[in-house]
């Protein structure tokens, strides 16, 4: 379940001087972060729909964003997003109210149910957006890599928690505990699998260039993300052993291990 902010730890070994895209920035990242919402969401919405049987377009149920105000109206719904998902990581779903986010968000209410839409989608709105803005911002990072050991090491940066109770883990935390009909679960998996494709990714291009070990693909996705899985748990949970060792220095030297080229006489 990824989250990742993007501050470092004194522990933590960048893969570079190259700096990470802040969270929250407004303009540009909000509407490539808008773009990369809604083809993420349309797309799922309409995977599920074809996987459950359906045909028909439900592309009212889905968030519309009028195109002669993209820019201002991704700009909005970034500002909705980030406080929708302060709010559910302090209070939970239970008594999670949209006039509580139209508050931090300095916005409306009416405001806050447009740029959602139905009110029993939030939290799988609000996971997408958090998706989509974390996605833009890791490519925009690995797009500066100069090799395929610094992309492991920002996948790494972004799928891991910094800090107990970070806010986008605890989002994901939330929506998994939720009950999901087939087309809700069915963008959880889409959500889950596009990190699966980019570890793939990188771990392909790095095979490619023999950079790394030419392990088995599938099965080395699954133990990689199942590692950083139980140790963001760890962090949020707040386990004392990684007060003064850095979780992300730790799993990457895991990764790099298993990637390490078997050596040639």
């Amino acid at each position: 379940m990824p989250s990742s902010e993007t501050e470092r730890t004194p522990t933590d070994r960048a893969p570079s001087d190259r700096a990470v895209p802040a969270e929250g920035v407004i303009g540009t990242a909000d509407a490539e972060a808008g773009a990369a919402y809604r083809s993420a969401y349309r797309s799922a919405y309409r995977s599920a729909d074809r996987s459950a049987g359906g045909s028909a377009d439900r592309s009212a149920d889905l968030p519309l964003v009028d195109r002669k105000r993209q820019r201002s109206g991704d700009e909005a719904r970034g500002r909705a997003m980030r406080a929708a998902i302060s709010v559910i990581a302090e209070k939970g779903t239970a008594a999670l109210r949209m006039s509580d986010i139209a508050e931090r968000a300095g916005m409306s209410t009416g405001h806050i149910l447009y740029h959602f839409g139905k009110k029993d989608r939030l939290l799988l709105e609000v996971l997408a957006w958090s998706q989509a803005d974390l996605w833009t911002r890791y490519q925009e990072a690995a797009d500066q890599a100069g090799s395929p050991a610094e992309k492991l090491d920002l996948f790494v940066r972004f799928y891991l928690p910094r800090h107990q109770g970070d806010e986008r883990y605890a989002l994901w935390t939330q929506v998994l505990t939720q009950h999901h009909d087939e087309a809700g679960r069915r963008i959880l998996t889409a959500l889950l699998d596009g990190w699966d494709e980019r570890l793939e990714a990188v771990v392909r291009e790095g095979r490619e260039l023999g950079q790394f070990a030419d392990v088995d693909l599938p099965e080395f996705t699954i133990r990689a993300v199942a590692m950083l899985s139980g140790l963001s748990e760890d962090v949020m949970f707040g386990r004392s052993r990684w007060q003064h060792t850095s979780v992300h220095a730790f799993a990457l030297s895991a990764l790099e291990r298993d990637l390490r080229p078997t050596s040639r006489p």
